[in-house]
C-alpha cells in the first residue's frame, strides 16, 4: 500500500470496523473520567459533612483519589494498547508485510549513541512504536524516541531538557565505513551567513568541516567527517540530491550519519506520533492519514535514498 487512494479503500474495509469498536471504548473512558472527577470532587464534601478535621478528610479522600488515578491509568493504557495493535500495527503491515511492529519497544540506545548525531549529554532515554524488517535488500529499524537530559536543582525540582524527540532510523548501507561522516542541518550559516560558516569550521567536537559542491545541499546541510575522500565518496551527487529531496518531503529537521555499516537518520517532531485520540472521535480519516504518512516517511527512506542499489559490497 503506497497511495492515499489505497489507504482510503483499506480504511473503509479493514480499519473502520476496528475503529468503531475502539471509539466505543474511548467513550467509556470519557464517562469513567467524568465519574472519576465527580467522585474526587464529592469525596471531600462528604468527608466534611459526616466527619470533622483534616485527618478524616485525608483518610477518606486520599485513597479515593489514588484509586481513581490508578483505575483511569489502567483503562487508558488498555485502550492505547488495543489501538496500537488494532490500527498502527495493521497500517505497518499494509505498507509492507515484511515489517514487524512492537508498540512498547524502541531502537536500542547503543544505536543512538553510536550515531553521534547529538553531542549533548543525556541521561533519560524513552521510546516506543518500534518497526523492524527488510525493505527489499535493506535492513531497517526505527522507533519514536524522546531523549532528555534530566537534572535536579538545589530545591529538588526536576528540570528536563530535550536532546531529541522524533523518529530515529537505522538502515543497512551495505558498506563498512572506515571513518565517520555526519550530516547536520545548516542552521548557523542560514542565520549568520559567512560568520556562521566560520563558526562551523571551529566545531572541534565534530571533526573536519567538509564543503560539498552541491549548492542546494550546502544550503540545507553542513557535513563533518574524519575522512574527506570517504565522505565525498559516500555523498555522491545523486545521494545529496536524494537527501535534499527527503528533507523537503519530511519538511522537518533531518540529521544523518554514516558510521560502521549503517546510515542513521533522526527526524525531529514536537509531538507524539502514534497515540490514539481520547477527547475526539476516532471515526475520522485524517488522523489515519497522518499515521500513514509518518510511517511511510520512515519506511520510504530505503527507496528515497536508493539504499537497495548495492553499489558496494561490505568489507
Amino acid at each position: 500500500m503506497k497511495t492515499i487512494e489505497e489507504l482510503k479503500a483499506y480504511y473503509e474495509t479493514d480499519l473502520l470496523p476496528i475503529l468503531r469498536v475502539l471509539d466505543r471504548d474511548r467513550k467509556k473512558i470519557l464517562y469513567r473520567l467524568f465519574l472519576g472527577i465527580l467522585l474526587s470532587a464529592v469525596a471531600p464534601i462528604i468527608s466534611l459533612y459526616f466527619f470533622f478535621g483534616p485527618v478524616s478528610l485525608m483518610v477518606i479522600c486520599f485513597p479515593v483519589w489514588i484509586g481513581v488515578i490508578i483505575y483511569l491509568a489502567i483503562s487508558i493504557g488498555s485502550y492505547k494498547k488495543s489501538f496500537k495493535v488494532g490500527i498502527i500495527e495493521q497500517i505497518v503491515r499494509a505498507i509492507d508485510p515484511n515489517l514487524s511492529y512492537n508498540a512498547s519497544k524502541a531502537v536500542d540506545k547503543a544505536h543512538f549513541k553510536h550515531s553521534e548525531l547529538f553531542k549533548n549529554s543525556w541521561n533519560e532515554y524513552k521510546g516506543d512504536d518500534y518497526v523492524q524488517g527488510m525493505v527489499g535488500k535493506t535492513s531497517l529499524e526505527f522507533s519514536e524516541l524522546h531523549v532528555q537530559h534530566v537534572s535536579t536543582d538545589s530545591e529538588g525540582r526536576r528540570r528536563a531538557s530535550t536532546v531529541f524527540r522524533g523518529l530515529f532510523l537505522v538502515a543497512d548501507f551495505n558498506k563498512s565505513f572506515k571513518g565517520k561522516t555526519v550530516v547536520l542541518p545548516d542552521t548557523a550559516e542560514k542565520l549568520l551567513g559567512s560568520i556562521g560558516s566560520m563558526l562551523q569550521s571551529w566545531n572541534v567536537t565534530r571533526g573536519e568541516l567538509i564543503k560539498m559542491e552541491d549548492v542546494a545541499f550546502e544550503k540545507e546541510f553542513v557535513v563533518y567527517g574524519d575522512d574527506q575522500i570517504e565522505a565525498r565518496y559516500i555523498l555522491s551527487t545523486s545521494l545529496m540530491e536524494r537527501i535534499v529531496a527527503y528533507k523537503k518531503k519530511s519538511n522537518r529537521p533531518v540529521r544523518l550519519s554514516f558510521i560502521g555499516n549503517n546510515v542513521h537518520v533522526a527526524i525531529s517532531y514536537k509531538k507524539s506520533l502514534f497515540e490514539p485520540r481520547i477527547f475526539r472521535s476516532l471515526l475520522s480519516f485524517k488522523p489515519i492519514q497522518e499515521y500513514f504518512e509518518d510511517l511511510s516517511l520512515a519506511i520510504d527512506l530505503v527507496e528515497d535514498l536508493n539504499l537497495n542499489t548495492r553499489i558496494w559490497t561490505k568489507d
